[in-house]
């Protein structure tokens, strides 16, 4: 990780705008020589010239124009929230400051906002008072449970999370300048996306980028919804919710899917066409949490009557798997994970006769999003992945 200092990228920012080092050096009001100390520091850290330096001024090198694109959307995100809380926050607030906002209002609770930033206590503490004492308001509550942050506090520390997140991936975009690999990418994967798109897509590109770090995290929805709001995650790969739960937000649709109804091989429905509703609501059953749009569907298909009163919510494969192994259940789940699941002879398809209406499947990430080159070849091979996808 190179420079996070705020003070230093801005003044690099004001040499790109001006073109001058003087002239920089006041917008940002400090001396020549400091501004010439920092951009030679910024050089250092980010391993190579950032400015071509002639007569006629500092013109930005390559290496130079690649981190000006993500500092400038750094600071897009973060002062509008910075000003929010206090105009003055834009010239006085620090990166070490900014981190402990983040812990605090993650942990609400100094203690654990110290251990998590390995720093004393007291030093986390003073960090937020003072940022409270340049805004002139407070950014918690303290109460008997916790520290409870504003509305406005976690505004702020979301607008950090993501424009921290944005100077990371500066990281990885002159990497790739060098040719080199930086940074790493995170997918959230929904349940149908683990077992069909995603693993063909996550091996092609390995052969193009062995040595890019990759994470892929599955959970509940919710959760992969509030990592990629923060920047913890780049993008969700799965069922789209109808409608986007929130504004920002982009829903990119690559296929349709439908429901299939499965049951382990030894089940005495398999072989069986068209089982009416009655029998199929009096089976105990395997099926999506609640709050998933193949729970809609399914809760659906028994609305003309009582739902089924047996029922395990499950959101992995293989426990539904192992569950209709070793009983009569049955499970409803993606088609195309059904089928993913049948072609190795692991369970066997119920024929009910349901129309199931189309799931839209595809990628989430946060509206004006800039991937990295290698995000964009990820999302380039499950886009393509998905065009081959049987529904």
């Amino acid at each position: 990780m190179t420079s996070r200092n705020l003070r230093h990228l801005r003044l690099f920012l004001a040499v790109i705008q001006t073109g001058s080092m003087s002239r920089a050096a006041d917008l940002t009001h400090v001396s020549q020589p400091a501004a010439t100390q920092a951009v030679g520091k910024l050089e250092r850290e980010y391993g190579g010239p950032l400015f071509n330096r002639t007569r006629k001024g500092f013109f930005a090198t390559e290496r130079g124009k690649a981190l000006a694109d993500r500092v400038r959307r750094a600071f897009e995100i973060l002062d509008p929230a910075l000003s929010d809380i206090s105009p003055r926050l834009k010239l006085t607030a620090t990166t070490a400051q900014l981190q402990a906002l983040v812990a605090v209002t993650e942990t609400e609770n100094f203690t654990l906002a110290a251990r998590r930033l390995g720093l004393a206590q007291p030093t986390v503490h003073r960090a937020i008072s003072q940022i409270e004492q340049e805004a002139d308001r407070r950014l918690f509550e303290r109460s008997s449970f916790g520290i409870i942050p504003s509305r406005a506090t976690r505004s702020l520390t979301q607008a950090v999370m993501l424009a921290f997140h944005e100077l990371d991936l500066a990281d990885t975009d002159l990497a790739d300048l060098e040719g080199g690999e930086a940074g790493k990418i995170v997918v959230g994967a929904l349940p149908m996306s683990r077992s069909v798109l995603l693993p063909h897509a996550l091996v092609k590109f390995r052969k193009q980028r062995p040595r890019h770090a990759l994470q892929v995290i599955d959970g509940p929805y919710d959760e992969l919804l509030s990592g990629l709001r923060r920047g913890a995650i780049d993008v969700i790969v799965g069922a789209l919710r109808q409608p986007a739960p929130i504004g920002d937000i982009v829903q990119e649709r690559l296929f349709d899917d439908r429901l299939a109804i499965i049951a382990g091989n030894h089940h005495p429905f398999v072989g069986q066409d068209n089982l009416p509703h009655e029998v199929l609501r009096t089976c105990s059953w395997v099926v999506p949490r609640k709050d998933a749009p193949a729970r809609e569907q399914f809760d659906a298909f028994f609305s003309d009557g009582a739902p089924p009163d047996s029922i395990i919510e499950a959101g992995s494969i293989l426990l539904m798997r192992e569950v209709l192994d070793a009983s009569d259940h049955l499970g409803c789940i993606s088609s195309a994970q059904a089928q993913a699941e049948i072609s190795r002879g692991l369970v066997s398809e119920i024929k009910s006769g349901a129309n199931w209406p189309g799931r839209p499947i595809g990628l989430t990430y946060r509206m004006n999003w800039s991937p990295t080159k290698a995000q964009t070849l990820l999302l380039d091979l499950l886009r393509q992945g998905a065009s081959g996808t049987p529904l």
